[in-house]
C-alpha cells in the first residue's frame, strides 16, 4: 500500500518547487508617488481660509504671499507654498498658516499647518479684506504684469518671482504685487494687479 501512494507525491512536490521559484513582481508594476505639484496664490488661500474661520470666525485675512521651494519647480505665477496672516478682531489676535506641497525647512509642513496666535498690534501698510474680493488669481497677475515687463524680464531672465497680496493703502481694491525678486525689500522692480478686476495698477522701482 505504501509502494502505491508514493508516486502521487511528485506532482504535489513539484507544484510547490514552481510556487517557490515564481519571479517577483517588477518595480515598475507598483504604484509611483504623485511628484509635489505648486498651485496658485488662490488655491492655496481657499485651503487655509477654512481652518482660519475654524480658529474664529470673524478671521479676516490681512496678507497672502508666495514662498520659493529649491526642491519644487514652479511655473510662473504658482508656487510651492504659500503663507497667510489672519486677524481676528474680537479676539484681537493674528494668526498665521501656511500651505506646503511638500516637508522643507523654515517650518513648512506638507498641507496646512498653523502657527500659534498672537496679540494684533494693527497693521501698518494694509489692512483686512474679504475674501470674496480675490477674483484675479496670482498666475492671471503674472501674466498682466509680464506684458508691462517685457523689457526687465528680458535683462533679468533667472530672476526669481514672487507675491505678495494685501489691501494696500495706496490702491482702493485688494491687489497682488508681483515681485522680481525675493522679497519687497530686496527687489528693485515690481508691478501691482488689481486682485478684483484684474486692471494693471502701478510698476514700482
Amino acid at each position: 500500500m505504501l509502494n502505491r501512494r508514493r508516486p502521487l507525491l511528485w506532482p504535489l512536490a513539484m507544484l510547490l518547487l514552481a510556487g517557490c521559484s515564481e519571479a517577483p513582481k517588477p518595480e515598475s508594476a507598483k504604484k509611483t508617488e504623485k511628484p509635489p505639484l505648486p498651485v496658485t496664490g488662490r488655491q492655496a488661500f481657499q485651503m487655509m481660509y477654512p481652518q482660519a474661520r475654524r480658529w474664529a470666525v470673524d478671521a479676516q485675512p490681512l496678507e497672502l504671499r508666495s514662498i520659493e521651494l529649491s526642491e519644487v519647480k514652479a511655473p510662473k505665477g504658482k508656487a510651492a507654498a504659500w503663507q497667510a496672516i489672519f486677524v481676528s478682531p474680537s479676539q484681537n489676535k493674528s494668526r498665521t498658516y501656511t500651505y506646503s506641497a511638500v516637508e522643507a525647512a523654515g517650518n513648512l509642513h506638507e498641507g496646512v499647518f498653523a502657527s500659534a496666535a498672537e496679540d494684533s498690534s494693527g497693521p501698518a501698510t494694509s489692512t483686512p479684506f474679504q475674501m470674496s474680493a480675490i477674483q484675479v488669481d496670482s498666475d492671471q497677475a503674472y501674466a498682466t504684469a509680464a506684458k508691462k515687463s517685457e523689457e526687465y524680464i528680458a535683462k533679468n531672465p533667472k530672476k526669481p518671482v514672487s507675491f505678495l497680496l494685501e489691501q494696500n493703502k495706496r490702491f482702493p481694491d485688494v491687489t497682488w504685487r508681483v515681485i522680481w525678486g525675493e522679497s519687497v525689500g530686496t527687489s528693485d522692480y515690481s508691478v501691482f494687479v488689481d486682485a478684483t478686476t484684474g486692471a494693471f495698477l502701478a510698476i514700482m522701482h
